[in-house]
C-alpha cells in the first residue's frame, strides 16, 4: 500500500516538472518576454537547457546560453537536481512492487481494500492545497526551507537574471498541477475498488 502511494506521488511529481507546455502557456499568460531580450523561441531553449541539467545524471555542469549562473544560483539548481534524482530514484523502486500488488489485490478481488486508504490519502493534499491557497509566499518560503537548509534559492536578478523568467507565479502554477494530478491519481483506486464491489455484488 505505502509503495502504491509513493509510486503515485513521485509520478505526479515526475509529470509535473517536466511539463514544459505549462511553461510554454505562462511565457504568454505571464509576458515573460517583457523581462528579457529573448524571443519565447530562445527562451524555451534556456529553460530545455535547465530541465536537461536537472533531469540528466551526467550533466554535472549547468551552462545557459543566454543566461549566467551564479555560483549560489549553480548551488540551488545542483540541490534541485538532487531532488529531482530522489523523485525518480523512488518512482523506479516502488513502481514495479505496486504494479504486482495491483494485480496480486485484483486476482484476490481485494481491490475494495484500497478505498479507504486512498480517501484518507486524498484529503493531505487538499489541506495542503488549503494553506498554499490562504497565503502562497509564505508556503513558497516553507517548501524551500523544508527542502533546502540554505538561501541560495533567493536569487538575485542582477547575477541570476534567469530568475526573472521563472517568476513565483511559475511555481504556483506548477502546484497548482501537481495537486490536481495527485488528487486524480488517488481518486483512481477509490474508483476501481468501487467498481470491483459493485462487481462482486
Amino acid at each position: 500500500m505505502f509503495c502504491l502511494i509513493v509510486a503515485l506521488l513521485t509520478l505526479a511529481i515526475t509529470l509535473t516538472i517536466n511539463a514544459r507546455w505549462l511553461y510554454q502557456f505562462d511565457i504568454r499568460h505571464l509576458n515573460l518576454l517583457d523581462y528579457t531580450i529573448l524571443s519565447s523561441k530562445g527562451l524555451l531553449h534556456n529553460f530545455d537547457q535547465l530541465m536537461q541539467y536537472l533531469n540528466t545524471p551526467w550533466i554535472h555542469k549547468l551552462k545557459l546560453d543566454d543566461f549566467p549562473v551564479s555560483a549560489s544560483g549553480a548551488l540551488h539548481f545542483y540541490e534541485v537536481k538532487r531532488l529531482f534524482m530522489l523523485n525518480y530514484g523512488l518512482l523506479i523502486v516502488t513502481v514495479v512492487p505496486s504494479v504486482f500488488y495491483v494485480r496480486r489485490l485484483s486476482k484476490q478481488k481485494r481491490l475494495w481494500t484500497l478505498i479507504q486508504p486512498f480517501k484518507l490519502a486524498m484529503v493531505v493534499p487538499i489541506v495542503i492545497a488549503f494553506l498554499m491557497a490562504v497565503n502562497f509566499d509564505q508556503f513558497f518560503i516553507t517548501f524551500h526551507g523544508l527542502f533546502f537548509n540554505n538561501d541560495a534559492w533567493i536569487f538575485n536578478p542582477a547575477t541570476d537574471p534567469i530568475i526573472n523568467v521563472l517568476p513565483e507565479t511559475f511555481f504556483l502554477h506548477c502546484f497548482i498541477l501537481f495537486f490536481i494530478l495527485l488528487e486524480i491519481f488517488y481518486f483512481l483506486p477509490i474508483y476501481f475498488g468501487k467498481r470491483a464491489l459493485k462487481k462482486e455484488h
